[in-house]
């Protein structure tokens, strides 16, 4: 039968040519031209359709036994060249050695600061909260005792979004602060309250050694009775002694904020030990790390805490300062600078 002689020709054209191939990207134009959709062998299978059925079954086993022998034959020449080609790249290699170390990845220290600090204060009886970045004009500000003609406004150099409020004033913003959720958890919860919230918060303001315009705080919130200025300082100094030990010094001052009265400024001293030049203290010797104070009587007010039952303590602290004094770190910026030479350390 014509037909099965020219399946057989095409056959043994094509195992012959296979034979002389010795490179592996002339292996895949041999695949394309008797294997491929438009290969040889699928031309002659389409003329199959005009023969008597008798004729078709026998030419039809004779093209599937071709394709089925070709396509073994490509498999094993192609395994033969991949072995071929590896062992002549393989001269001289030693293939014991080991392979080339990827690099480890690790938790930003940023990350790893706030699980432990979050961590300490669990042990103290604080629940872990998070709250959100995008607040009102009312939980970022005027619920915390800072109205709208309050300078201490101006203090907070605000990111304000572009969505005015009925009476055309702006009234949503990137949080300046994690102090909105002392509030929200008050709206909803009555004391006894022991709270932590971590988060990051925005400023507008120049860049420097110690300041940049996105940052991470974690807040704190103390409401029970009989709250003291006494259980605010013992519960910062036992901070302090966890996280940097017990040989760094800690400095309360007198300080102003809206939403405590009185206030406390918290500052530990540097590892540099009051050089001039240091760029994290200028010579101070000391790095403020937190604000704090008693909670003031109108917060608890306007979420209906009785501010004569109940008293409380808040602090609020930066957790980029925390590593920076415990590592000498003498910029903020390198936190966010994506050098892993600086982040591997940790």
């Amino acid at each position: 039968m014509e037909e099965i002689k020219n399946i057989t020709e095409i056959t043994q054209s094509a195992l012959a040519e296979l034979e002389a191939i010795t490179e592996l990207k002339d292996l895949e134009a041999w695949r394309v031209r008797y294997l491929g959709k438009k290969s040889l062998l699928t031309g002659a299978l389409r003329n199959l359709a005009s023969l008597p059925i008798e004729e078709r079954k026998a030419a039809g086993a004779a093209a599937n036994e071709a394709k089925a022998a070709l396509e073994a034959a490509f498999l094993e020449k192609e395994q033969l060249s991949k072995e071929k080609q590896f062992a002549s790249r393989s001269e001289g290699l030693d293939i014991t050695l080991p392979g080339r170390p990827w690099p480890i990845g690790r938790i930003h220290p940023l990350t790893q600061v706030t699980n432990e600090v979050t961590a300490i204060f669990s042990t103290l009886g604080f629940s872990v909260l998070e709250g959100p970045e995008i607040e009102d004009d009312y939980h970022n500000f005027e619920a915390l005792n800072i109205p709208e003609d309050h300078p201490a406004r101006e203090n907070m150099q605000t990111f304000w979004i572009d969505r005015p409020n009925e009476d055309g004033r702006l009234d949503t913003l990137l949080r300046t602060h994690t102090s909105p959720m002392q509030v929200r958890y008050m709206e909803k919860n009555k004391p006894p309250i022991r709270i932590v919230v971590p988060g990051k918060v925005y400023r507008y303001e120049a860049t420097d050694a110690t300041h940049i315009p996105m940052f991470t705080q974690v807040e704190g919130l103390v409401v029970d009775e009989g709250i003291s200025m006494a259980h605010l300082k013992g519960t910062l100094m036992e901070f302090c002694r966890r996280f940097f030990g017990a040989n760094r010094k800690v400095r309360f001052r007198c300080d102003y904020f809206p939403f405590v009265e009185p206030g406390v400024e918290v500052a530990v001293s540097c590892t540099c030990g009051g050089k001039k030049e240091c760029s994290v203290c200028h010579g101070s010797g000391w790095l403020e790390i937190l604000g704090a104070g008693m909670v003031h009587p109108r917060v608890l007010e306007r979420v209906g805490i009785d501010s004569e039952k109940y008293t409380g303590f808040a602090f609020g602290m930066g957790l980029e300062r925390l590593p920076m004094l415990r590592y000498g770190i003498d910029d903020i910026r390198l936190f966010y600078s994506n050098d892993t030479r600086f982040l591997r350390q940790f």
